[in-house]
């Protein structure tokens, strides 16, 4: 399997993306600590059947960042149509994982024909109702950890966080070296989609048929609370992946994919 390294022009900017394989577009949105190559996993299980696109967001690899310093989840899904624009992308399937999930909600409810299929995984719920004082916590926890301790740091103390006390050594490095590889400039938007962030709003909106999964050892977004973003769909199935931390797609890429796979075939 091949897969490309990509730099796409878009009306935005520059986005940088990883895309292998031919066939229906199936695109992938990375969460605030990671990036397009986590999604290795799946460039390679799903190339064979499907075009496979896992983008960098805005502010991520040499993703151009957003314009307002404090975005939300209406400024990444209207980039990512600009991107879908520029690939000759006109409609996907589509899976966001944890703060993607806010984005590929966002876009599924402003542009309901161009989402042939929605999963989500260890969805991120935001804190968009949760209060000033609790957001400027939080806001103050994730950002105060990157300005003390640099990317390499943040990943040194927070990958762990993101997997199974079981995790393989090589999802542990595979989840640091991505992690270390964020940028100040994008992390700090993405924090600010996260204070925004309100996916149960969105997700009232969502006719389709979605898939929201979670790993059974998440404890960043554990599965009650994965399971009430569930119930906030009109029509969702719900799955529990056994054992897995949050970055279920890398620490359990067969019973992710496993999912997915289903997924897209009742989606066909």
């Amino acid at each position: 399997m091949d897969v490309d390294s990509k730099s796409i022009a878009t009306a935005h900017g520059e986005i940088t993306c990883l895309e292998a394989g031919s066939g229906e577009p199936l695109v992938l949105l990375h969460g605030i600590g990671s990036g397009a190559a986590s999604w290795q996993a799946q460039l390679e299980a799903f190339s064979d059947r499907y075009r496979v696109i896992a983008w960098d967001a805005p502010g991520y690899g040499g993703s151009a960042p957003l314009g307002p310093t404090a975005p939300d989840a209406r400024d990444y899904a209207g980039v990512l149509a600009q991107f879908l624009d520029a690939m000759e992308v006109g409609s996907c399937h589509l899976v966001g994982h944890s703060l993607g999930a806010l984005m590929a909600c966002s876009f599924a409810r402003r542009w309901p024909d161009r989402v042939r299929s929605l999963l989500i995984g260890d969805p991120a719920a935001g804190y968009g109702d949760a209060g000033a004082e609790i957001q400027a916590q939080r806001r103050e926890g994730r950002l105060g950890l990157l300005d003390k301790l640099g990317p390499e740091g943040l990943a040194r103390e927070r990958h762990g966080n993101l997997l199974s006390d079981d995790a393989p050594d090589w999802a542990r490095k595979r989840v640091h070296d991505i992690m270390a590889r964020i940028r100040p400039d994008g992390y700090r938007q993405a924090v600010e989609l996260l204070m925004n962030g309100t996916i149960h709003a969105d997700a009232a909106e969502i006719d389709l048929p979605v898939t929201v999964v979670v790993g059974g050892a998440d404890t960043v977004t554990p599965p009650e609370a994965c399971r009430k973003v569930a119930e906030s769909f009109a029509n969702a199935r719900f799955e529990v992946l056994p054992g897995l931390g949050h970055a279920s797609y890398v620490e359990g890429p067969d019973l992710f994919n496993a999912v997915l796979a289903e997924h897209l075939d009742a989606a066909a």
